[in-house]
């Protein structure tokens, strides 16, 4: 070996070093030039680096302190190298733990009858969610027949340039140590370029940018791509999507997992894979911390409600701590790190119910085109689903569980973010609420009830606002009316709640909101309950001097319908009293009063509306307590039965009008 000159520079691996200049020439003196005419001769007309011929020639690149020599077999043309036999590198995996999946399979082996034509196909999908699993499983059991097999984790660049750099020298180990990345990189391109029938498994690509030069210098294999990204495959790759798990996969999954102590630990699986949403990644995670710890399925989604961020991070002992649900979506999170936007409405998402999401609960967060944008983000990176035709979107529930809860170690889930993202959701939502409650608002109430439902009972109730307040007691009411008696008087008494502990108890919002909370237990059936409500909303209103005027739905006409559903004439009479001598004066202009007051009701709600109907009621107590029974016998029954028409025989409404009619005007023998 020839060292170089001491105080030249070194050349970089692969690079052939320039010659020293020639002897100085007069201007327009031409190059020398050799003629050669032997079979292993050298002709020149410039200057040569290294030339060497014969039997026993070697080419030499010579470095500062050292020489390469370069075997006459590193410099096979690629086109005339081949494939080692049986030259795969695939990951290892779980195969015992390999459930599902037979659509997406079937769909990457249908690529197989189409004969003689290049294919390349991107499994997509969540972080998580099994897309390199299917791409190893398929790779190493399916009969696709292509040799050679080479994975290449290409996440960036640099890394797609390390493992084409890996290939090359796989197809020939002496260039091992002796190129640079670069030289190697075109090697195994021009490779791939030269043949056919190979494989190669491209995973966890971000950009399908960065695969585009790749791909469209190789036609003669196989490209099956993994990817985050949902999108921008067009006229690049055919998609191959990746759902969850099935409930029955889901649950296969995590009893594998389990299948070495499975004592008690599945109890509770069910509603567990439910809740981790079919996501493998999530199982994983479940099922070895089950495992690890003795606890059950139950026990761990009980862990999961209270202490939710631990179990996102936390992995078992001996398993990869990169592998968790948080530290796989944190790596998604980042590409929205130069957009503060994306990462506000998916936060304000996660608040809502997962599926059949109104785009227009985004409405006012920023200019529409920028929501546009970001929610083309958080598509294209496989966070939120958008149904064509619908204007609605979907979350996965663990995206939704994660970007939810706070944690002051994660800049994407900062406590203060997480607030700000609870706070703004539920004013979205209040100003999503229809103007009224008769029956064309009816299906906006119902799109809207799920998510309303989800904020709720995600938010702790002692972060809420006088805006959750609102939109507890508005919604309260509603229920109330749609016959849903529970969950009216769960809502209004978490409104009742807040309105007593920001405003007081004597305040008029909390005095409207407790009479609506008695309403829901008239309407349950619980007059006792409702009675007691009514009568300390009299007391309170008559604390703040602001006692009803004749004509206004007040405290004493509420009470006096409850103790008539009740039975009770004499406190009846004694509430009718108190009423009168407050400004009605006698029962006749009682009557009128609720005369009026089913009149404003008519106007307001409508006829068939189930306070408009309650009030129709009232009014036929009243002439009844007045002495007109014939007229409030014939108003009963005209109220039944326009319940019975308006509300359904099963309504809670008709039932206590059914009952009433039945007490008060008995079906003679």
């Amino acid at each position: 070996m020839l060292p170089e000159a001491a105080g030249q520079p070194p050349h970089s691996a692969g690079e052939l070093p320039e010659a020293a200049e020639p002897p100085s020439r007069s201007a327009g003196e031409p190059h020398a030039v050799v003629d050669a005419a032997g079979e292993r001769s050298v002709a020149a007309g410039q200057r040569v680096g290294i030339a060497s011929t014969g039997d026993h020639a070697v080419n030499v690149l010579t470095r500062a302190e050292h020489a390469t020599v370069l075997p006459p077999q590193a410099l096979v043309p690629m086109a005339e190298l081949s494939s080692p036999a049986g030259l795969i590198n695939l990951p290892p995996y779980a195969a015992a733990q390999f459930v599902g999946r037979g659509d997406a399979l079937d769909r990457l082996d249908a690529a197989l009858r189409v004969p003689r034509r290049a294919v390349v196909q991107a499994v997509h999908g969540l972080g998580g969610i099994g897309k390199s699993t299917l791409a190893a499983h398929w790779a190493a059991t399916r009969g696709h027949g292509h040799d050679p097999v080479w994975w290449i984790t290409a996440d960036s660049p640099a890394a797609l340039d390390t493992g084409l750099a890996g290939l090359a020298t796989a197809l020939r180990p002496e260039l091992s140590g002796l190129l640079s990345m670069e030289a190697l990189r075109e090697r195994a391109v021009q490779w791939l370029a030269a043949h056919e029938g190979w494989l190669l498994v491209l995973d966890n690509v971000n950009d399908p940018a960065d695969i585009r030069p790749l791909l469209s210098r190789t036609r003669g294999g196989r490209f099956l791509i993994t990817s985050r990204r949902t999108t921008g495959w067009d006229h690049l790759a055919v998609p191959v999507p990746l759902a969850p798990l099935d409930r029955t996969e889901a649950l296969d999954l995590l009893g594998r997992i389990l299948a070495a102590d499975p004592s008690g630990g599945l109890e509770g699986a069910d509603e567990l894979c439910a809740e981790l949403g079919g996501l493998p990644l999530a199982l994983e995670q479940a099922g070895s911390y089950i495992a690890e710890t003795g606890i059950t399925a139950r026990g761990y989604l009980d862990l999961l409600a209270g202490h939710p961020a631990g179990l996102f991070t936390d992995a078992a002992e001996g398993t990869d701590p990169a592998r968790t649900v948080a530290r796989i979506w944190h790596v998604t999170f980042d590409h929205f790190a130069d957009d503060p936007l994306t990462g506000t409405v998916l936060r304000t998402l996660a608040w809502f119910a997962p599926d059949h999401l109104p785009r227009h609960l985004l409405d006012g967060l920023a200019e529409p085109s920028q929501i546009t944008r970001s929610i083309g983000r958080l598509v294209a990176h496989g966070l939120v689903t958008a149904h064509a035709g619908t204007a609605t979107l979907s979350v996965h529930r663990l995206v939704g569980a994660l970007a939810r809860t706070a944690d002051p170690q994660d800049p994407y889930r900062r406590p203060r973010d997480v607030d700000d993202a609870r706070a703004r959701a539920t004013g979205q939502l209040v100003r999503a609420l229809p103007d009224g409650e008769t029956p064309e608002h009816w299906p906006a109430w119902r799109a809207l009830l799920p998510h309303i439902d989800a904020l709720i009972s995600h938010a702790n109730p002692d972060s809420d606002t006088d805006t959750t307040a609102d939109l507890l007691h508005r919604t309260g009411g509603f229920l109330r009316n749609q016959g849903a008696s529970p969950r009216g008087i769960a809502y209004a008494r978490r409104a009742l709640t807040v309105r007593q502990r920001t405003l007081g108890k004597n305040h008029l919002l909390t005095l409207n909101t407790r009479i609506h909370l008695a309403y829901a237990y008239q309407a349950a059936g619980d007059l006792e309950e409702a009675i007691a409500l009514f009568e300390q909303s009299l007391v309170d209103r008559l604390a703040t001097q602001d006692i009803p005027r004749p004509g206004t739905p007040g405290g004493h006409t509420n009470l006096a319908a409850s103790y008539e559903f009740a039975g009770d004439h004499l406190r009846r009479a004694m509430a009718l009293h108190a009423y009168a001598n407050g400004g009605a004066g006698h029962l006749e202009q009682s009557v009128r009063l609720h005369e009026r007051i089913l009149a404003t009701r008519r106007r307001a709600l409508g006829d068939g509306h189930p306070d408009t109907l309650a009030s129709q009621s009232n009014l036929a107590d009243a002439l009844r307590a007045a002495g007109d029974p014939e007229r409030a016998a014939l108003l009963d029954r005209r109220t039944l039965a326009r319940c019975v028409r308006e509300l359904g025989a099963d309504h809670p409404l008709t039932g206590v009008l059914r009952n009433k009619l039945g007490a008060v005007h008995p079906r003679r023998p």
